[in-house]
């Protein structure tokens, strides 16, 4: 394996980006990970190999050999996938010559950038898709932005063979006089429906193919937004499974941000999902709207101890000290992804003293005083580890750092609206103790705040016991995936900003076992996080 910390003796000018093997310039921590390996159940050997010495003279120690195996292996009942998203820029860079994709390419499935940034997470989509492979299938969606021409298309082809599609799709904002505005995301998505090479390739547009088995269902905005994301697979008649997860249909939601799905194959929580679709597809008022999810799917009091089951928004604001309940019952370790701040509520269950360790992976501070304060507050915490997306546009982009090319396009991707502000993490998941015998993940396509549950569409997904560890291995992997990486930039560039030293210093390796000494030093974060984890 390669990787970008160097010792200063032996390599002492580095260029940024440089790649060195890390049998000369050893990890430096006991916490490690390879992004090359892929899904699918595909087997790894891995030999691991401690350095001793000095800089210029390492000696080996006795290796230790171990084989890994990735999940999302075929039958199983539960797959999640997550796209690279623009966190490895620098290993995008590399690999296409630090050109981002050009519009010709995004609309290709099969281009080599397409697939590298979608790691599965678009393939897993149209594979999906797929499934409705003629008469006696039926695909319902419901989509707040739907403007990726992969995605639509297969759509509109699984109506060609003969599937019954119909979509619950964000089409304008309703005024109380009832008349619809359209705002850049539905005209967005008018504009994406209409367009000629979507007819080209399906000899009409989406909205003239009802009498070819695809339906629309226009979902116009009352209080919040339609904000679902999600499909559901029927079967003559029968709801067989479910695709649900943070991803828009966009390519910054399949290619940019870091979004992840999932999968789930079970008759109940498919059944439950088409229920709220269907009630979607009449364009209720929130009240109704409301009034139906409180009714039809209660808060989980108690969450049974190994289940999988939905809560769907908009309802009483309730959920979210659910949530911080369920959070200040850790016992480890908590988890938590925020794309748009903290309520005040979940930041609750992420202050004070406790014997957890809670990390949180944020795209920044929050957008008024009270969520910077609430962030703040939990950043001060000694039991809370912080990553910050946003400092990569903020510092790494106007630093001019490699990768900067594929940044600067997702961030056209995202500018070209007013509404873009979510440029790098968009997954929402929270997990509790995901090593322990109750494990417990809270993720959808609601972010955790009172919009998202008194406002929006939302759903989310409560698998807990069993359920919920088939997949705790790959999104505790996936999330310390963003947190390394953020965690790292955050802490360089505010090293730097504080005059105690600069990036650079932050990439060099120790030259002796100094570095070692906070990962045995009980109550330290090192060693909370070293005991957490082997």
């Amino acid at each position: 394996m390669n990787g970008f910390k160097v010792f200063e003796e032996t390599y002492p000018n580095p260029e940024p980006g440089t790649l060195k093997p890390t049998n000369e310039h050893p990890i430096q921590d006991f916490q490690w990970s390879d992004y090359n390996a892929e899904p699918g159940g595909e087997a790894a050997d891995y030999v691991i190999r401690p350095l001793y010495g000095v800089p210029a003279e390492l000696v080996p120690g006795v290796d230790i050999e171990m084989t890994v195996a990735t999940l999302n292996a075929p039958g199983a009942r539960h797959h999640v996938y997550f796209n690279r998203g623009t966190v490895p820029g620098q290993a995008f860079a590399r690999q296409f010559g630090n050109t981002y994709p050009s519009d010709d390419e995004q609309r290709d499935p099969g281009n080599a950038k397409v697939k590298w940034l979608s790691r599965g997470l678009l393939e897993a989509a149209l594979d999906f898709i797929g499934r409705a492979s003629g008469p006696g299938f039926e695909l319902k969606v419901a989509a707040y932005e739907f403007t990726y021409f992969p995605f639509l298309a297969a759509l509109g082809e699984a109506a060609l063979r003969g599937a019954k599609v119909k979509i619950c799709v964000n089409t304008g904002d309703r005024r109380s006089n009832g008349d619809i505005y359209q705002d850049e995301t539905s005209l967005g998505n008018w504009t994406a429906m209409l367009d000629e090479n979507l007819k080209k390739r399906l000899g009409s547009t989406l909205p003239s193919m009802g009498r070819k088995g695809l339906t629309l269902y226009p979902r116009t905005w009352w209080a919040g937004i339609p904000h679902n994301k999600f499909m559901v697979l029927q079967e003559n008649g029968h709801p067989v499974a479910v695709w649900t997860g943070s991803t828009n249909f966009t390519p910054s939601g399949f290619l940019g941000q870091s979004n992840l799905a999932h999968v789930i194959e079970d008759e109940g929580l498919a059944r439950s999902y088409a229920h709220y679709w269907e009630t979607l597809a009449g364009d209720p008022s929130p009240a109704d709207l409301s009034g139906f999810n409180t009714r039809e799917f209660p808060d989980p009091n108690p969450l049974a101890a190994s289940e999988i089951r939905p809560i769907f928004s908009p309802r009483a604001e309730g959920i979210l000290g659910w949530y911080s309940g369920q959070m200040a019952q850790a016992e480890k370790a908590g988890f938590l992804t925020a794309a748009f701040g903290i309520s005040e509520e979940i930041g609750a269950a992420f202050t004070g003293d406790s014997n957890i360790l809670r990390f949180v992976v944020a795209e920044n501070s929050g957008r008024t005083d009270k969520a910077k304060a609430i962030m703040m507050a939990i950043e001060k915490d000694r039991d809370n580890i912080v990553a910050m997306g946003a400092l990569l546009v903020e510092k790494s982009i106007k630093a001019g750092l490699e990768g900067e090319a594929l940044d600067r396009w997702f961030l056209r991707e995202e500018r070209h609206r007013r509404q873009g502000n979510i440029f790098y993490i968009h997954t929402k998941m929270m997990m509790i103790d995901p090593f322990g015998p109750n494990p417990r993940v809270f993720s959808g396509s609601a972010n955790f705040s009172s919009a998202s549950v008194t406002d929006n569409d939302e759903n989310m997904l409560l698998p807990s016991g069993e359920w919920a560890a088939e997949v705790t291995p790959v999104l505790v992997n996936e999330f310390m995936r963003l947190h390394r990486h953020l965690y790292f930039r955050t802490t360089a560039l505010k090293v730097a900003g504080s005059g105690g030293g600069s990036a650079r210093e932050a990439a060099l390796l120790t030259p002796d076992d100094s570095w070692q000494k906070d990962h045995f030093l009980p109550g330290r974060q090192k060693h909370r996080k070293r005991e957490l984890f082997r």
